[in-house]
């Protein structure tokens, strides 16, 4: 894969033989971040379970202590008080039947969170096709099936994450922006990955962490030693 000038000239920072602390990892990232934005920082952690096993699924939501420097806007499926408490929350748009046809019928996915009471899932069980492929649909385990919902928009605009294995066994998870520094960016990492640690399946056996990489959006990737991560 061939890679333009800055990135050869970022990845000349990072030792690809070495596995790093984290907090040296995540200095060493800001190091490698040129780009002209504020470039998001990226974990990547592979664990030792087998993802099409059902009682090997690792999959939650935490919030980062420093938030993840994205202002998230956030859509709350629910009626009546539910509503007002949504709307009074903070929540950027809040509807049932009429929020589902905007869905259906326009495209309207101008949100990066969906919440919902449980009483509307049957409502919103209609959207799995259009919600589900983005990643988007509420869920209990992630938090966003609640009846209350005002925690929730709250939680969500104050950097609430959600990790989940994808088919290749790999978590990819945002911890902030290069902006935020190495110790916010720290914090925000350990977070994580105590909150990964504490979803461990009882079935996973051997090694739970294999590997684990940050990244920035545009800079190379760089290990870190998972004996220093838990687990």
């Amino acid at each position: 894969m061939k890679h333009g000038k800055k990135y050869n000239e970022s990845a000349k920072l990072v030792d690809r033989a070495k596995l790093y602390d984290p907090d040296e990892a995540l200095e060493t990232a800001i190091k490698t971040a040129t780009a002209k934005f504020d470039e998001t920082v990226e974990v990547h952690v592979r664990l030792g379970v087998d993802s099409r096993h059902a009682d090997q699924q690792v999959r939650g939501a935490v919030v980062l202590p420093n938030g993840t420097g994205k202002t998230v806007r956030v859509a709350v499926f629910a009626k009546g008080d539910d509503a007002k408490a949504a709307e009074a929350a903070g929540a950027d748009v809040v509807g049932a039947e009429e929020l589902v046809a905007r869905i259906q019928g326009e495209g309207f996915m101008d949100f990066d969170v969906a919440i919902a009471t449980p009483n509307m899932m049957g409502l919103v069980g209609r959207l799995g096709k259009v919600l589900g492929p983005r990643g988007l649909m509420p869920s209990p385990k992630a938090g966003t099936v609640t009846p209350d919902v005002a925690r929730a928009v709250t939680e969500a605009k104050a950097g609430k994450i959600e990790y989940r294995l994808d088919k290749t066994n790999i978590i990819h998870c945002p911890i902030g922006k290069v902006s935020f520094g190495t110790e916010k960016l720290n914090e925000n990492f350990s977070t994580l990955l105590d909150a990964i640690v504490k979803a461990k399946p009882a079935a996973a056996k051997g090694q739970y962490i294999r590997s684990c990489v940050v990244a920035t959006t545009m800079g190379p990737g760089i290990r870190i030693n998972p004996i220093k991560v838990t687990g």
